[in-house]
């Protein structure tokens, strides 16, 4: 029995994946234009480059090699964009900003959902702050919520785990009079983040696990992120500890004011991400030390108020994460990880 069928050949293949390539950047192309476009019409002025882009009846790349990498690190845009999300009135009911954002990152567009999470923090800064105020938010828990979903989809219902040794046997590296079991080195699974459940709603028991997915989102792609957006997140870092004097806790304990305005309450599924997110710019680099000031400042205002909420386990991570900015700031070489502090006293 013969075969008509023609036989598939590598030019063929390579001929095929170039077209879907094509096809794939033409529409990402098409939903920038479209998105670029909506704000334009929300904020009062937008850059001559942009608006040029989205005049031309055919988008293409040698107008705008990459028009939404252009947009997420446009300050003009980012100032306009959170001047309207802090406004006294902002995430309260329908809201053009509001559903421009939720749509952007429904579009499911890489590049134009980095657009989305670059004013994160502000969002998430905002209605923390705001929530206390007991007023409908529902602009800021739209996005919120899509973000989550997002998530949740991506997650497949499973948890993020961590395998980490068993410590109660000896290592392979280490000597040992014992003979060495065949589970020495085995792992244990540990879980950083259980299985997330969809939710329609923010509730008040689910609202700290939500934003907390939400800025994990938000940290996996933090590398991606403006500075001027990890200097709002730190900005309102502070304001959620409520700690004006960082370091001088007998003096916070004396006034007993309960803190800036602006404080909240700070559960392990909220704070765990923002520490991740403090660690990024701590242990990265230091070329830009203006960001690396304003998270040491963060965790110095997250340290007190773990002191003053007596939070052990918050306490051994901010104080960790302080730790290690001190050792970035003065490198030394004769440091030693494994020797025991003598002068380590807590006072509480």
């Amino acid at each position: 029995m013969s075969d008509n069928s023609k036989p598939t050949t590598p030019s063929s293949i390579s001929s095929s994946e170039q077209t879907t390539s094509i096809s794939s950047s033409s529409d990402s192309l098409f939903k920038t234009q479209l998105a670029i476009e909506s704000l334009s019409s929300i904020i009062p002025s937008f850059p001559p480059d942009l608006l040029f882009f989205i005049s031309s009846s055919n988008p293409s790349p040698t107008l705008n090699p990459n028009p939404a990498f252009s947009l997420l690190h446009d300050p003009q845009v980012a100032s306009q964009v959170s001047s309207l999300l802090r406004q006294p009135n902002s995430g309260v009911g329908d809201n053009n900003l509001y559903r421009w954002l939720y749509d952007t990152f429904q579009s499911g567009d890489p590049n134009l959902q980095l657009i989305v999470l670059c004013f994160l923090s502000i969002i998430v800064g905002v209605y923390l702050s705001r929530v206390a105020l007991r007023k409908p938010l529902a602009g800021f828990e739209a996005v919120l919520l899509a973000l989550y979903a997002h998530e949740t989809t991506s997650r497949t219902g499973q948890p993020i785990t961590v395998n980490v040794p068993d410590l109660s046997h000896p290592s392979v590296y280490h000597e040992s009079k014992a003979p060495i079991e065949n589970n020495a080195t085995r792992l244990n699974l540990t879980v950083i983040c259980p299985s997330l459940e969809p939710h329609g709603t923010v509730r008040s028991t689910r609202r700290a696990r939500i934003v907390g997915v939400a800025l994990e989102l938000y940290y996996n792609k933090i590398s991606s992120m403006p500075i001027g957006s990890k200097m709002d997140f730190y900005e309102f870092c502070i304001v959620w500890a409520g700690q004006e004097d960082e370091w001088d806790v007998d003096k916070e304990r004396e006034s007993n004011n309960g803190g800036k305005e602006g404080r909240i309450p700070l559960p392990w599924e909220l704070l765990q991400p923002v520490l991740r997110i403090l660690g990024h710019c701590l242990m990265g680099n230091k070329k830009d030390k203006e960001l690396f000031d304003a998270a040491l400042a963060a965790c110095k205002s997250l340290y007190a108020r773990s002191m003053h909420d007596i939070n052990s386990k918050a306490l051994l991570a901010t104080g960790s994460l302080l730790r290690l900015g001190k050792m970035t700031m003065e490198p030394n070489d004769e440091y030693d990880p494994t020797e025991i502090q003598k002068s380590n006293v807590l006072t509480i």
